[in-house]
């Protein structure tokens, strides 16, 4: 459950702000039509994070817990850092061929967005760490789900409300008091 907990309130709220929220607001308001965008970024979620999520799983079974334990906490001390530089949108992302209609549009979109994204490295972390793929998979995507529904539904009546540095700031902290805590030996239950 704690895996679950977690990976949804981490990435809810690193998020907030970024490309892919950009985008689910670029989308909504370029298609305005809600159920086909919230399916298509639900999709390519589940899809790129279900593929981060095997990646962390299995770089656990390559370095010793030692070694992992350093891995993991660098990592999430680094996301930290990366989480508060402001994101921006490439135009390459939001020209994304329409002949796909909305949800086709919407899933390519996403998926390639989020490749390289820090949700997506944060994925892959919090899978080595936890050594639960299901629920970290499970809360990740939830944690866009939470960031993302509102922005198509709600579009730019929302946008300008949201404090993103104060909010960028309590995922910063968050992920340095991970990397902090297993630097200094947190996890080793899980095996990390």
């Amino acid at each position: 459950m704690e895996a679950l907990l977690v990976s949804t309130g981490i990435v809810a709220l690193a998020e907030i702000g970024d490309k892919t929220q950009l985008l689910a607001f670029i989308l909504a308001a370029r298609f305005r039509k809600p159920w086909p965008i919230i399916l298509g970024i639900f999709v390519a979620t589940v899809a790129n994070h279900a593929g981060a999520g095997a990646l962390g799983a299995w770089i656990t079974s390559l370095f010793a817990p030692e070694t992992m334990r350093w891995i993991l906490g660098v990592s999430f001390i680094a996301m930290a850092v990366w989480t508060l530089i402001p994101d921006k949108i490439d135009d390459e992302e939001t020209t994304t061929r329409t002949h796909y209609g909305v949800f086709g549009t919407t899933l390519v979109a996403f998926f390639l967005a989020e490749m390289g994204d820090k949700t997506q490295i944060a994925t892959v972390a919090l899978a080595a760490q936890y050594q639960a793929f299901a629920s970290v998979v499970a809360g990740t995507t939830l944690g866009m789900m939470i960031a993302n529904v509102p922005a198509v539904l709600l579009g730019d009546r929302i946008a300008d409300r949201i404090p993103v540095r104060v909010v960028h700031g309590i995922a910063a902290a968050i992920f340095a008091v991970l990397g902090v805590a297993t630097l200094l030996g947190a996890g080793k239950s899980l095996g990390v």
